[in-house]
């Protein structure tokens, strides 16, 4: 690879923001202090929808993920508004921005696992889950079909997802030190010569299967989603990628015919700082979309004693459950192409049953291990440190869920 030209100018601008007393209000300055005010008011909208989450702390394995999720509008605000302040190292904050986004989306199907567990503790769902039968595949992988009973599909789905959040930082981490050594080259678009082009082909890919997995699983799962907003909470996510990916797009296709250098700064920067600046301000408005669509309202309980804020935030950025998952669907995989019995789903006899008194793992879920049933699976309390909450892990869910669906299925292919 060759050297990348840089894009900045040499020419420095020294000026500060007060000069002698004064405010110098150039057009710069002028969208330094928009862009300031807005991460500003970002981040005070969401601190209170975070505070009101942590303050009703009752259902920690779903707000854990949605304190993630909120964490979005400033954590994008604020990097943006850095990235215009020092716009020459654009890049570098661009690359850090980027790799939150991974942590929402998996954030956001452990949320919506959540939501179905839910739903399935009270057997409401059981007779929307018995007719999920043998269906196609969203498009463009419509002329195939496939089984929701089977294990190694669940475990791909989540895969597919999880997978994002080990290659999009991987990527950013990537990206840095190839800027560093100045082989990056973003402003060189789509030339083989520079590294960028090779991170966005492999950061396309994989936010693709990210995409994918979740609409496959929303489609499987919006039944027992009624009431929860999974379509806004969704969107509150997706929209703020999809401005700041394609407001980028404009900016820079815009260089160099509407976006004019000048003596301090190239048509790049100028590209840059009007994708930051607008991304601070529409993160304003993604804010309180999100305060919206993730309402604290569905977690008050009246006469329940207001709960710390320390544990919420430590659980929120606590990412032991992420590596889990991950590291549980790789075991498994590798455990599938083994060929090891316990990832081959196995005929059961008539009248078989499976006993989930006890926490079951996917193989034990999905009929695979020789077990006795039990039509009300057993609670697992976790403590808050407020009072206890019960839940169901998302095995257990699935075999209340399935229990009605005909054994034979777990027999058959996936295609």
């Amino acid at each position: 690879m060759v050297s990348c030209p840089s894009s900045n100018t040499e020419v420095v601008d020294q000026g500060d923001f007060w000069n002698s007393g004064n405010s110098n209000w150039d057009a710069h300055r002028i969208g330094w202090a928009v862009a300031g005010g807005c991460a500003a008011l970002t981040l005070i909208i969401s601190s209170i929808s975070v505070y009101q989450h942590c303050r009703n702390y009752n259902k920690p394995r779903e707000q854990r993920q949605i304190l993630r999720v909120l964490y979005m509008p400033p954590v994008y605000a604020i990097i943006s508004f850095l990235s215009y302040r020092y716009f020459r190292s654009y890049t570098y904050y661009s690359l850090v921005e980027s790799a939150y986004e991974a942590i929402t989306l998996s954030a956001f199907l452990l949320l919506l696992i959540e939501y179905v567990a839910t739903t399935a503790t009270g057997h409401d769902a059981l007779k929307a889950m018995e007719r999920k039968d043998k269906r196609r595949l969203p498009i463009p992988f419509c002329c195939w079909r496939y089984r929701p009973t089977k294990a190694y599909f669940m475990y791909t789905v989540k895969w597919s997802v999880l997978q994002y959040v080990i290659i999009r930082p991987a990527c950013s981490i990537a990206g840095i030190i190839c800027e560093a050594l100045n082989v990056l080259c973003e402003s060189a678009g789509w030339n083989i010569n520079y590294a960028n082009v090779y991170l966005e082909v492999i950061d396309f890919i994989s936010i693709s299967v990210a995409l994918y997995g979740l609409i496959l699983f929303y489609g499987l799962t919006k039944d027992e989603l009624v009431g929860r907003r999974p379509l806004s909470k969704f969107l509150a996510i997706k929209l703020i990628v999809m401005f700041t990916f394609y407001q980028s797009f404009l900016f820079s296709a815009l260089e160099g015919s509407v976006i004019k250098a000048t003596e301090y700064w190239t048509a790049t920067n100028i590209a840059d700082g009007l994708t930051a600046l607008a991304t601070c301000i529409e993160m304003v408005f993604f804010s309180a979309f999100m305060m919206w669509a993730y309402t604290v309202n569905e977690y008050k309980v009246v006469g329940t004693p207001r709960t710390g804020i320390g544990r919420p935030l430590l659980d929120s950025i606590n990412y032991k459950d992420f590596a889990i998952e991950i590291l549980g669907s790789l075991k498994f995989f590798v455990d599938y192409v083994r060929g090891k019995p316990s990832t081959r789903s196995a005929p059961r006899a008539e009248g078989e049953f499976v006993n989930v008194e006890e926490r079951m793992d996917f193989g034990q879920a999905f009929g695979m291990e020789d077990t006795t049933y039990s039509r009300q699976p057993k609670p697992v309390t976790e403590g808050t440190g407020d009072g206890d909450v019960h839940r169901h892990s998302f095995p257990t869910v699935y075999t209340a869920l399935f229990s009605h669906v005909p054994l034979s299925l777990h027999c058959y292919p996936l295609v």
